[in-house]
């Protein structure tokens, strides 16, 4: 055992290329051979993420195939979706044509005329999902948070952290115990702050700012082409827990060209960017391949290099997949590109 140990760790030095004559570098091989073949997205001071959000289009929405996406993708941290912790964790599953119901949804969102047909349909689907809601508010309420613990080891022992998690547990439907449970398996998970879309309510961004502080877990409140350079100070005064997921591509898309500004004035209460190539409004705000678009994604990733600024910048993929290519291809393209961009 001793002699294969040595052959280890001989194996890992010569491959980085370092001298076994160097003491204070065989003092350091145990902790080259915990890390080895393990991710590391983490470039020249910046700590590049991913949303788990950007692999909904692979099949298997799992744990354990979340994490493979993650790892191949060569992510070491993470923003966590709700679905593969509490799916973990033993979330009941639903049985309802999600799929269907936010096609209707939308549709009826939009301005559009749902038939009789698609109005009775529409109808029994918000049955069933004010019924699985009402499921799942029982299950959180008994959760075993000692689930998502060993979530989080699951992660970590496979080299990936995790600095973020979205529940869909934050909204105007969910009760102050889904929040808090929200925020518990937040910290189970070792996550400093819960994201959630901005509710454009001042007394919920109040509500949810205090909780975070009886339970210690910051809010960050994310937008769309709906942000604007003051679109958080409200919530931002309301407390110290509530906090920034800036999203930097629909920031850009909503026609706003200071946010060079905003990373300056924010930078402390932001504790995570998520990052896409959009196109401004004048351009059509399309979401595109990194470098195709006006997000200026170089010079905000040298912003937080050069300032040494402590958030994650997160992938998030939402430009359309190539053919012949998968979320996993694309976000390892979308880390090459941060890789030189910090180079």
């Amino acid at each position: 055992m001793k002699n294969r140990r040595e052959f280890l760790i001989k194996s890992v030095l010569g491959t980085a290329g370092l001298a076994l004559a160097s003491t204070s570098l065989i003092k350091g091989a145990p902790a080259i051979i915990k890390n080895y073949n393990k991710p590391n997205s983490k470039i020249n001071g910046v700590q590049i993420g991913c949303i788990t959000y950007s692999f909904r289009s692979m099949a298997d929405q799992s744990a354990d195939a979340t994490l493979k996406y993650v790892t191949d993708s060569g992510i070491s941290a993470i923003e966590l979706m709700g679905g593969p912790a509490e799916s973990f964790a033993g979330i009941p599953e639903s049985n309802m044509d999600k799929g269907r119901f936010n096609e209707l949804g939308r549709k009826k969102r939009d301005g559009g005329q749902l038939s009789a047909d698609e109005a009775k349909e529409f109808g029994e689907l918000q049955k069933e999902a004010t019924a699985y809601s009402n499921t799942v508010a029982d299950w959180r309420a008994k959760t075993d948070y000692k689930k998502f613990e060993k979530f989080r080891k699951m992660y970590k022992d496979a080299g990936v952290s995790i600095y973020a998690f979205k529940p869909s547990a934050f909204g105007r439907n969910n009760t102050d115990a889904e929040i808090a449970y929200g925020m518990k398996a937040a910290r189970a998970l070792g996550a400093t702050h819960v994201t959630l879309e901005h509710p454009a309510d001042d007394a919920r961004t109040l509500k949810l700012g205090k909780m975070g502080e009886v339970n210690k877990m910051s809010v960050g409140y994310h937008g769309h082409t709906q942000q604007t350079p003051t679109f958080w100070d409200t919530a931002l005064a309301q407390s110290p827990r509530n906090v920034l997921n800036l999203d930097a591509g629909h920031y850009i898309a909503a026609g706003y060209t200071d946010i060079m500004d905003l990373l300056q004035k924010h930078h402390k209460r932001i504790l995570s960017m998520h990052t896409k190539d959009r196109q401004t409004l004048a351009n059509g705000q399309h979401n595109l391949p990194w470098g195709e678009g006006d997000t200026p994604i170089v010079e905000l990733l040298s912003e937080i290099q050069s300032r040494k600024y402590k958030f994650p910048a997160t992938i998030e993929l939402e430009y359309k997949v190539p053919e012949g290519s998968d979320a996993v291809k694309e976000v390892q393209n979308c880390l090459e590109y941060c890789r030189r961009s910090l180079a």
